[in-house]
């Protein structure tokens, strides 16, 4: 993730320990007080949902799926994670309120001392399970609009879909629970975007964290739906602008981008063009230390059948199961071939990230897209949207 508001606008968030080492810079309570050294751990603790989006990266089903980890396994793999010191875990799916002992697993997870995190299409909340989920110790909701009320809807198959999220965040603000928005950027909804924002602002949310397409489950199906890389640098344009804007006005809201770290170079270059090269200089190096994109590194992912993958997105490779291994043993485990590349990929990129004068803070962006489309774990990723000037590369190269 990379923070618009705190880069842009200089304010705090509770993750600055955690993605940019500088916690002693906020006034805020701190996730960590220092850059993670254990992955977040994205847990897919169901396949199942309520809904059908057409970009699941889970291709989730309305029916459970076999082979879901038991209330039992979940509460050891919770303790193998504290035990192995993740700072984070986000309770993801298909659609996790959808089982019944989230409420049960949430509290495991706090009583170990993780930050539990959820990940929700928001309409399954009700007023009670905002309650319990918040007295269980969740510290974050992430509810998911893709769209006002008609292209959201279309999105995750429902009508209505959208007043019920709508209610859902409600709800949760009304519970006293940290709520955000999570938004997936293409171009069936990129014209909401600002209207998307401003009508939650009144609702009362103020995190914002904008995702672009990748590449992984359903998402690979609507490629063609993807932005131009001339849209997909508009749509970052606005957001850089959006917030700005907020700020000005005295109204911060708290906006990320997520998913593609050529928006890195890009925050530089427009932070160079206009605030000036000695703010640019100050973003360029939180970047650094923020380390570019994090699969297989800083954030991992375990399915609902307990496969670990390098991150939730990248479905398709298991590096192992915490059924057989614990989770560190999996993850620390140098002999597999996907670890090591992802892990040692800097001297390996190709084309215009080899030589890429923001390779620092992008390190070539995701490996999933360059392997979907072009068929090289090395290749340029797809959604790069910055030019030949702002690279370092002569054009053509």
């Amino acid at each position: 993730m990379i923070s618009v508001s705190k880069l842009l606008c200089g304010t705090d968030a509770e993750g600055d320990g955690l993605r940019y080492d500088a916690a002693g810079e906020s006034g805020k309570p701190q996730i960590t007080e220092r850059k993670q050294r254990r992955p977040v751990v994205v847990w897919n603790v169901t396949k199942q949902c309520n809904l059908y989006c057409t970009h699941c990266y889970a291709s989730a089903d309305t029916e459970t799926a076999p082979g879901e980890l038991s209330t039992g396994e979940g509460k050891a793999l919770l303790d193998d994670l504290a035990d192995y010191g993740a700072p984070v875990v986000l309770f993801s799916g298909g659609e996790p309120l959808v089982r019944d002992d989230l409420t049960e697993l949430v509290a495991h997870a706090a009583e170990r001392g993780l930050r539990p995190v959820l990940s929700t299409n928001g309409t399954l909340l009700t007023r009670e399970r905002a309650a319990a989920l918040r007295d269980a110790g969740l510290r974050y909701a992430g509810v998911s609009v893709d769209g006002l009320p008609e292209r959201n809807d279309a999105f995750r198959g429902k009508e209505g879909a959208f007043d019920a999220a709508v209610r859902g965040i409600e709800r949760c603000l009304d519970a006293g629970l940290k709520t955000g928005l999570r938004y997936t950027i293409t171009d069936h909804n990129a014209a909401d975007l600002e209207g998307v924002v401003d009508l939650l602002t009144d609702v009362g949310l103020d995190r914002f964290c904008f995702y672009h397409l990748d590449y992984g489950g359903r998402g690979t199906e609507i490629l063609d739906a993807d932005l131009t890389p001339a849209e997909r640098r508009e749509a970052v344009r606005r957001v850089c602008d959006l917030t700005r804007e907020y700020h000005d006005r005295g109204e911060a809201i708290e906006t990320l981008l997520v998913g593609n770290y050529a928006d890195a170079g890009y925050l530089v270059e427009y932070a160079r063009d206009r605030l000036g090269e000695t703010w640019a200089d100050r973003i360029r190096e939180y970047l650094r230390v923020n380390g570019g994109d994090p699969a297989g590194e800083r954030v991992a992912n375990v399915d609902y059948q307990g496969n670990v993958h390098p991150t939730q997105f990248w479905q398709g490779y298991s590096l192992g199961n915490v059924r057989d291994r614990p989770f560190g043993a999996i993850w620390d485990d140098e002999s597999n071939p996907l670890l090591d590349a992802l892990r040692n990929r800097d001297e390996r990129l190709t084309g215009r990230c080899a030589d890429c004068r923001y390779r620092d803070v992008c390190r070539g962006g995701s490996r999933l897209r360059a392997l979907t489309v072009r068929d090289d774990l090395f290749a340029p990723d797809p959604q790069c949207y910055l030019t030949d000037a702002e690279v370092g590369v002569r054009s053509g190269e």
